[in-house]
């Protein structure tokens, strides 16, 4: 079996994808040491977040040509706005923050940074581009919810935890990863492999500067 593209992007990010996957503040989510405020700043920040990558799972479906790729466009649009948002919601209600207020809150610069970035790659490039940059997100917190799914036992980030553990998340990563695959070989040659791996290697590292964020402004 050919090796899957996104093992190859991974393997050829490995130390940016070990700070990522590894960071101090999955670290301390593991072990339930994570400061509430830093968790506080992160989740309300991810809100935010997630509004821009449902706009870009909504371009991806709009850069599409065939129907499996809407299809999977509408399911990562689905696992944003039904399961991971919802999440967030229920944790800010909890600190008396509604989603309206949610809403209102201001983005962070590492926010802004991050998703403006896979914005643009997505308007400037074609689908491909646009998922290359959407992998380290929604495959990588796949990994960290597989890595921290025995950590939840008395864990106050339990919940979070166990989403991204969870059955239903796992299969938006597996399909997330299938479809890498399946545009490389329809799009692509070896000749964009440099542009792939420039791409996923900053969308790495901006996932690194989201924890920084968390850990460095929520305490």
């Amino acid at each position: 079996m050919a090796e899957k593209l996104f093992d190859r992007l991974r393997a050829a990010c490995a130390e940016d994808w070990r700070a990522y996957v590894e960071h101090e503040f999955v670290r301390q989510l593991g072990d339930g040491s994570l400061p509430d405020a830093c968790f506080r700043h992160y989740l309300c920040q991810d809100y935010l977040f997630l509004i821009h990558f449902a706009r870009a799972y909504a371009l991806a479906a709009y850069k599409s040509q065939e129907l499996d790729d809407i299809r999977q466009a509408a399911a990562g649009l689905a696992a944003i706005t039904d399961l991971e948002m919802g999440l967030h919601v229920e944790f800010c209600a909890g600190w008396g923050l509604d989603e309206a207020a949610m809403q209102a809150l201001p983005e962070a610069e590492e926010t802004m940074a991050y998703t403006r970035y896979v914005l643009e790659k997505g308007l400037s490039g074609d689908l491909l581009d646009l998922h290359v940059a959407l992998a380290p997100c929604v495959i990588g917190y796949g990994e960290i919810g597989r890595n921290l799914a025995g950590k939840t036992v008395g864990n106050p980030y339990a919940k979070w935890i166990e989403m991204y553990a969870s059955d239903d998340y796992q299969e938006v990563a597996a399909g997330a990863a299938d479809q890498l695959d399946s545009l490389y070989e329809r799009r692509a040659g070896e000749g964009r492999w440099p542009e792939m791996v420039k791409t996923f290697g900053q969308a790495t590292r901006l996932e690194v500067a989201f924890w920084e964020m968390g850990l460095k402004m929520g305490g």
